[in-house]
């Protein structure tokens, strides 16, 4: 056994342990064949920087679960990992080039790859040190990099399948471009917010000069791409100008006036430009109508020759010259200012240009139908909280095609090569032969193609022989934050029914956002981010992951509040000190806990092995649920409530006499409960459960592979449930009256129990040794018979009155008033009680358990009520 300190502190106990645990190889599978198999792959962090508090609950959660299955005899494999992030990295690594001087373009793609990977390795040592303070028992035998060896296999497998089946495509679409880092996005990529700007109403004169149409536009720097004007078909007020010709303005060139479905005759002058290089709906129009695409900007967003004039002004500068120039020329109408969504760019913060662009596209509705027939089956993904199945769902029922090529050069290269001479495509998973003829597809995938393989790639697949992928896929739990449905979730899915013909994983269990103090989302702009690493420093990764698993329930934010973590730490602090107590209490010899003899049992006993019992049984039940919340609040009860604040006081009382054989009992029963709790809680706070558990007898090497706490029938009471229940009521009601009279324990007081019947009498006689310890009498009456002193001060429970004479300490006025109070909160009850007994509905619909159990309440209020009109009576006579 190991000393302890009289104060819990977390850098002492945190210090040098994981290491110890890696060197012990405790985080690897267990290789036992017979054992269930449960498996986790981590989230891969991105490379661009630092673990964040949203990081550090999804693997908080991940390892409780790991921890956990481990100790309950599951072969459980956690896998590390982490993302290159395509886009992120490469403009973090850009961003710091330019703080030095440098650019890509002019540094190449192989120097600057290399620079990027110089980034990663960096932020990765970084992420793994993060990992290790938070105590995340990972197998890094198996860490995976999304653009290592084996994952570039998979991904180019997946690409050249996908291209093979038809399902991935070239071809010339309107897409989101981010004009700073010059690349596309896809849809998910792109953030919707209000942005001020205007609607521009411009002449468009007809070609015979008969006048002219009004034309709003809040893009007016694309009418250099306009190449018709719609009009809703059969819209009587144009009807006699269709197939007419339009001078576009500032450019001169023709246009037709067409029809076409795709005008809302309501909206505005129902007259539509239509700039198909440059919005995707007139992109659709001039697929129809066999119309010529434009392409107006060049990829730095800046207006290239076919602006006339204009040619390299950046696109806003562009506007601003061009609406200048249509009102000189008397072509502008108006401006009206409006608020209206923008896309911006997720990564940049640019505001998005959609625009005609030649990229690989995935054909999203055949992969999109599997997953919506899968979700019908026994073989589904089930989602905690459940209602996020429908947000799934409902981006797979209107999902468009994906566009994956990215114009970056970190990232997977798309296995595509070109002819020199012939522009022949070449798609497959290693170059042509006579590489010298062909030139490789300058671009690379986006960062979620390769993340979407994540759960199977990283067991070895495309190797289906592979021992860890047919052990331990499917994984068994993903958890994730809700907001990355759509980015991450939704795409693992339908790879992995496509590619393995199986789910990725068999729960998604998501949890929200991390808010600041006043529910602000934590962002650099607003300064309130917190870096959890500063929290471990204060706190203990402890208490950092119990706050994080108590925080909230499924599928909620929470937010983060200093407050709880001091508390988290202070009921740490309170398992340290009963475990203190307890170790500090044995014998020199003692042996490691082991299974008490029930029979030799007192009341004390037999009631926290049943709450014991009871707490096992509701934190397994709430773990498989995902409920760690209230897990936690169950673990919390026993431990602080239960055993600390009742048991412990109860075992000194045997501990600090002279019968050795009772003192022995009781050390032996402290000794196995503290065993239990500390099992009980080590998924959730690894390293204060370790230390203490390996500062006291016990047998193995850590308590990360001993026994979960499993339940034992011999240990069900309820009679001693019952019984210690009114022995704890009888004693909160004499504590109560010292405090409401200012009487501490060190000074003695009679007390008088007036008792309903002779088993309520013998629960208090059999433990009077307790009743006396924790209520300090000058005289204690114990009897079914009491007569009650004039002046006292009384409390009435069920099945007991107790009286404290206090001629000297109380007024007799003040104690009918109390006692008056609480006569018409006793009468509010049993006319509560007794309206939802006469409430026919009520006694209709409600199961039979629920009304007698409302009966046995109005009966109790009857007593209490009773009892408390039969003193007030008492007392008005003694005045």
């Amino acid at each position: 056994m190991t000393d302890l300190a009289p104060k819990y502190d977390p850098k002492e106990v945190e210090q040098g342990r994981y290491q110890k645990w890696l060197d012990q190889d405790l985080f690897k599978p267990s290789g036992d064949k017979k054992a269930h198999p449960y498996s986790i792959v981590i989230p891969p962090p991105n490379v661009t920087g630092k673990l964040h508090l949203g990081h550090a609950w999804d693997t908080a959660i991940q390892d409780t679960l790991i921890r956990l299955k481990r100790m309950q005899g599951y072969d459980t494999l956690y896998l590390p990992g982490m993302d290159h992030a395509g886009i992120a990295t490469q403009a973090k690594v850009e961003a710091k080039l330019r703080k030095q001087g440098k650019d890509r373009h002019e540094m190449g793609r192989e120097a600057f790859v290399k620079q990027v990977w110089d980034w990663k390795d960096e932020y990765a040592a970084i992420i793994k040190s993060q990992w290790a303070k938070l105590g995340l028992s990972l197998d890094y035998s198996r860490e995976r990099f999304t653009l290592d060896k084996g994952l570039s296999k998979a991904v180019r497998r997946v690409f050249v399948q996908l291209y093979n089946e038809g399902l991935i495509y070239r071809g010339e679409y309107i897409i989101n471009w981010d004009p700073e880092l010059q690349t596309a996005l896809s849809d998910i990529e792109v953030i919707h917010q209000d942005d001020k700007g205007a609607f521009y109403h411009i002449k468009y004169p007809f070609a015979d000069g008969s006048g002219f149409v009004e034309i709003a536009t809040t893009r007016p720097e694309t009418m250099f791409g306009d190449t018709a004007v719609a009009v809703a078909p059969g819209d009587e007020r144009y009807k006699d100008i269709v197939g007419k010709e339009l001078i576009l303005p500032i450019v001169g060139r023709h246009i037709p006036i067409i029809e076409d479905q795709h005008v809302d005759p309501e909206f505005g002058t129902g007259l539509v430009k239509i700039t198909p290089a440059h919005d995707p709906n007139d992109f659709l129009v001039g697929n129809r109508h066999n119309l010529k695409r434009i392409n107006v900007m060049n990829d730095d967003g800046t207006m290239n020759e076919n602006a006339g004039k204009y040619e390299g002004m950046d696109r806003f500068a562009c506007r601003e010259a061009l609406v200048k120039d249509l009102k000189e020329q008397g072509y502008l109408i108006k401006v009206k200012p409006i608020v209206h969504s923008v896309g911006h760019s997720e990564r940049s913060g640019v505001q998005v240009e959609p625009r005609l662009s030649t990229q690989w596209f995935v054909k999203m509705k055949p992969l999109a139908d599997k997953v919506l027939e899968n979700q019908k089956t026994a073989g589904k993904v089930n989602f905690v909280p459940k209602r996020f199945e429908q947000t799934l769902n409902h981006w797979m029922e209107d999902v468009h095609d994906w566009v994956i090529s990215r114009q970056l050069w970190w990232g997977h290269r798309i296995p595509a090569w070109y002819n020199k001479k012939t522009g022949e495509i070449y798609v497959d998973e290693e170059a042509p032969k006579d590489i010298e003829n062909w030139k490789q597809d300058p671009d690379v995938l986006d960062t979620w193609f390769s993340s979407a393989l994540w759960p199977f790639s990283t067991l070895g697949w495309p190797d289906e022989d592979s021992a860890d992928f047919k052990r331990y896929f499917p994984t068994n739990a993903l958890v994730t934050g809700y907001d990355i449905i759509f980015f991450w979730v939704s795409r693992m899915i339908f790879q992995s029914l496509h590619f393995t013909h199986k789910r990725p994983f068999n729960d998604v269990v998501l949890h929200g956002l991390i808010r600041d103090e006043q529910g602000r989302k934590m962002s650099k702009s607003l300064g309130n981010g917190v870096d959890p690493m500063d929290v471990i420093d204060q706190y203990g990764a402890d208490a950092l992951r119990w706050f994080l698993l108590n925080g909230t329930a499924p599928g909620q934010d929470t937010r983060y509040n200093p407050k709880q973590l001091a508390s988290a730490w202070n009921f740490i602090n309170k398992i340290w000190n009963a475990a203190r107590f307890v170790i500090m209490n044995l014998p020199e010899a003692a042996k490691a806990a082991h299974m008490p003899d029930t029979s030799k049992f007192d009341l004390s006993d037999s009631w926290i092995f049943d709450r014991l019992n009871h707490t096992v049984s509701e934190v397994i039940r709430l773990f498989d649920d995902y409920q760690f919340g209230e897990a936690g609040r169950e673990l919390y009860n026993f431990i602080w409530n239960d055993f600390c604040d009742w048991y412990i006081e109860m075992a000194k009382v045997a501990l600090n006499g002279s019968d050795e054989e009772l003192k022995t009992r009781k050390q032996e029963n402290l000794i196995w409960i503290l065993d239990q709790i500390l099992r009980l809680l080590h998924p959730i706070m690894p390293f204060v459960t370790e230390k203490l558990w390996l500062s006291m007898p016990h047998e193995g090497k850590s308590i990360m592979v001993a026994k979960y706490p499993t339940l034992h029938d011999e240990f069900v009471n309820d009679r001693a449930r019952r019984d210690m229940a009114f022995l704890i009521e009888i004693i909160k009601a004499v504590r109560n009256i010292r405090m409401e009279v200012n009487a501490p324990l060190s000074s003695p007081i009679d007390i008088m129990i007036q008792l309903e019947d002779s088993n309520n009498e013998r629960i208090l006689t059999e433990n009077e040794e307790y009743v006396k310890n924790f209520l300090h009498p000058k005289n204690l009456t114990i009897a079914t018979d009491v007569t009650a002193p004039k002046l006292a001060k009384t409390a009435v429970i069920a099945g007991a009155q107790i009286f404290v004479p206090l001629a000297d300490l109380v007024n007799i006025d003040d104690e009918i008033k109390r006692m008056t109070k609480e006569e018409k909160d006793l009468q509010a009850e049993v006319e509560r009680s007794t309206k939802k007994l006469n409430n026919q509905g009520f006694v209709a619909h409600a199961p039979e358990v629920v009304i007698n159990k409302e009966k046995a309440k109005k009966a109790d209020y009857e007593n209490q009520l009773q009892n408390v009109q039969e003193r007030i009576q008492e007392l008005k006579k003694s005045e």
